[in-house]
C-alpha cells in the first residue's frame, strides 16, 4: 500500500477521496454533476448534468450536436451504450468522386447527433432526479454567463481561425469578432433556450420537433443531406460491453463501431510477456507496449466498422489463438511498422461518476474536431460534430461511407473490473491517443500497482505512422536512446499536452472513491 499511495511524477493535482465523486474535463461541469447528487441524484443524474453543462463550458470539445457512449455499472452488471448517429439516408460513396478522403467540414461531413438521446435513453433507464432538473446548471452557465477556462479559451482561439468564414459559427461563438480570452465570460442565450426545449421534451424537440425542423431546414438551405427521417429514425442502441483480462484486472470496453478493441488487443497481446521484469519507464517495458499498440491500431484500421457492416467480427480479432500468433511476432529487441497509419487528434470530453449506492458510469461526449463540423444551426447555439469524417473513400473497406450507417468512432469510455466486481470508471480522451491511453494507464495500474492520478500524471508516448513514436517530456534520456537504437523514431513534444490525451478516473477505494483529474486538461475531481 505504501507503494500505491505514492506520488513519483510531476503533478499539479491530488485525487479527492469521498463518498461520491464526479471527474470531468472542466470544472464548472464538475460541480454541475456535483450539485445533482447533493439534491439526490445518483451517478447517472450526475453524469448527465456534467455532460450537458460541457456542452456550454466547454464548446471546444463537444456540444449539443456531439456523439456520446458510456458504460453504466447499476445493479451487479454493466451495461453499455452506443449513442452514435447514422449517415445521412441519401449519402454515398458516388458522391464523393475525385476526394482523396472524407470533408472534414460542411454538412457532408455531418452525421446525425447522438448525445441527446444518450441523456435521454440514461436517464430513463437508470437515473433518479427528474430530466429537467439535469439541465439548471447548463442553462445558468449558458444565460448568465460563464468565465472561459484557459485551455478551453486556447483551443477555442484555435477554432476562431479554422471557421472565421462560417457565418453561422462566427455569428453564435465568435460574437466581437474573436474568441473569448481566458477568465472573459462568455454568454449564448440560443445555447440555453435549445437545452430548456430538450429538457421540456425529454430530447424529442431534437429530434422530431421545433429543433429537428431548424436543424432540417438548415441543412435543406445549405445543400445537405440530412432529412426529418433521419432524424425521426435516431435510436440509441444498448450493447454488451467485450473485455480483455490483464493481470488481475478486467478491461472493458464498447464494441465496434468504437476503438475501444485496440486497448484489448494491445493488452490481450501484453498478457504474453510480463512487463513486471522490467522497470515502469524503461526501454524494456515502453518497447513492448509500443509494439503492441501498433499492431492493435493496425487490425483496428483494417476491421472496425458498423458492427453490421464488420466482415470480421470483433469476438475474432481478440480469440486467444490470434492473440497468442500476434504476440508472438514481437521482437523484444527491434521496431515493426505493421502499417497501422497516422494519427491525428481531436477534442474530446470524458466524465466518471460514482455515488455512495455503488452505481458508476464512465461517459464520453465529442464533436470530434474542436468545434465539429463548423456548421451552426442558426439561432441554436447547436454546433453540429464532424463524425461523417471518420469514414474512409476505399470501396473495398467495410467503413466506406454509405447512408444510414455508422462511422468509425473514436471515442471510447472504459470500465476496469476486479474479481468481477466494479473497479473504476477511465477514460483518456483525445483521437488515436485514446486507446493508447487505455493501455498506459492500465500498465501503470496492473504490472506497476500505481495509484489512478499518478498513472495519469505519468508521461506518455503516442505511436504514429510507421516508426514513429512522440513522446513527452520526463523519460530518462538513456531510455530514449535505446529505444532510437531499436528502431523506434523518435521526437520529442515540447511539453505535456492534450496531445497525448487528458484522463479522468473515478475509482472505488474501500468503501469510498478516489477521482482523479489529468493535468492535461482544465477539469478536476469533485467530491462529497
Amino acid at each position: 500500500m505504501t507503494e500505491y499511495w505514492s506520488f513519483p511524477y510531476a503533478s499539479q493535482r491530488m485525487p479527492v477521496l469521498a463518498g461520491n465523486v464526479v471527474a470531468t474535463s472542466q470544472p464548472l461541469a464538475a460541480q454541475a454533476g456535483l450539485l445533482a447528487m447533493q439534491q439526490g441524484g445518483n451517478a447517472t443524474d450526475a453524469a448527465i448534468a456534467a455532460a450537458i453543462a460541457l456542452t456550454v463550458v466547454e464548446p471546444t470539445s463537444n456540444g449539443i450536436g456531439a456523439d456520446a457512449f458510456a458504460l453504466v455499472w447499476d445493479r451487479g452488471k454493466l451495461h453499455g451504450l452506443n449513442a452514435s448517429g447514422r449517415s445521412p439516408a441519401a449519402l454515398g460513396v458516388e458522391q464523393f468522386q475525385g476526394h482523396a478522403e472524407m470533408p472534414r467540414t460542411g454538412w457532408d461531413a455531418v452525421t446525425v447527433p447522438g448525445a441527446v438521446g444518450a441523456w435521454a435513453a440514461l436517464s430513463t433507464r437508470f437515473g433518479r432526479l427528474p430530466f429537467e432538473v439535469l439541465f439548471n446548471a447548463a442553462v445558468d452557465y449558458a444565460s448568465s454567463g460563464f468565465p472561459v477556462s484557459p485551455l478551453t479559451a486556447a483551443a477555442w482561439a484555435r477554432a476562431a481561425t479554422r471557421f472565421r468564414d462560417f457565418e453561422h459559427f462566427a455569428a453564435t461563438f465568435l460574437p466581437e469578432g474573436r474568441a473569448p480570452s481566458a477568465g472573459e465570460s462568455f454568454v449564448c442565450e440560443p445555447q440555453a433556450e435549445t437545452l430548456e426545449l430538450i429538457a421540456e421534451t425529454n430530447g424529442r424537440a431534437f429530434y422530431e420537433g421545433e429543433i429537428a425542423d431548424r436543424i432540417v431546414g438548415c441543412a435543406r438551405d445549405a445543400g445537405g443531406r440530412m432529412s426529418v427521417d433521419d432524424l425521426a429514425t435516431h435510436s440509441c442502441e444498448w450493447v454488451d460491453p467485450l473485455s480483455v483480462d490483464y493481470r488481475d484486472l478486467t478491461l472493458c470496453e464498447l464494441p465496434p463501431n468504437g476503438q475501444g478493441i485496440a486497448a484489448l488487443i494491445a493488452l490481450g497481446l501484453l498478457t504474453h510477456r510480463d512487463l513486471r521484469e522490467h522497470p515502469p519507464d524503461s526501454a524494456d517495458t515502453l518497447h513492448l507496449q509500443i509494439e503492441a499498440m501498433k499492431i492493435a491500431l493496425a487490425d483496428t484500421r483494417r476491421f472496425v466498422a458498423d458492427p453490421e457492416a464488420m466482415t470480421t467480427p470483433a469476438s475474432a480479432l481478440l480469440e486467444p489463438g490470434r492473440l497468442a500468433e500476434r504476440a508472438a511476432a514481437i521482437d523484444p529487441g527491434s521496431a515493426s511498422d505493421p502499417g497501422h497509419g497516422g494519427g491525428g487528434y481531436s477534442s474530446t470530453v470524458y466524465l466518471a461518476t460514482g455515488d455512495e449506492g455503488g452505481q458508476m458510469v464512465s461517459y464520453i461526449q465529442s464533436n470530434y474536431e474542436g468545434f465539429g463540423s463548423g456548421v451552426v444551426i442558426p439561432e441554436t447555439g447547436i454546433a453540429m460534430q464532424n463524425r461523417g469524417a471518420g469514414f474512409t473513400l476505399d470501396p473495398r473497406h467495410p467503413n466506406v461511407v454509405a447512408g444510414g450507417k455508422r462511422p468509425y468512432h473514436t471515442i471510447i469510455p472504459a470500465f476496469v473490473l476486479r474479481d468481477g466486481a466494479p473497479l473504476m470508471a477511465l477514460g483518456v480522451m483525445g483521437g488515436p491517443m485514446q486507446p493508447q491511453g487505455h493501455v498506459q494507464v492500465m500498465v501503470r495500474l496492473a504490472d506497476y500497482g500505481q495509484n489512478p492520478q499518478a498513472a495519469l500524471d505519468a508521461s506518455r508516448w503516442r505511436v504514429e505512422a510507421g516508426r514513429h513514436v512522440v513522446v513527452e517530456p520526463g523519460f530518462a534520456a538513456p531510455v530514449l536512446t535505446e529505444l532510437e537504437r531499436r528502431g523506434h523514431e523518435i521526437e520529442h513534444a515540447p511539453e505535456r499536452s492534450v496531445q497525448h490525451g487528458g484522463g479522468q478516473i473515478v475509482a472505488r477505494v474501500g468503501a469510498a472513491y478516489l477521482g482523479a483529474s489529468d493535468g492535461r486538461r482544465d477539469g478536476q475531481a469533485v467530491g462529497f
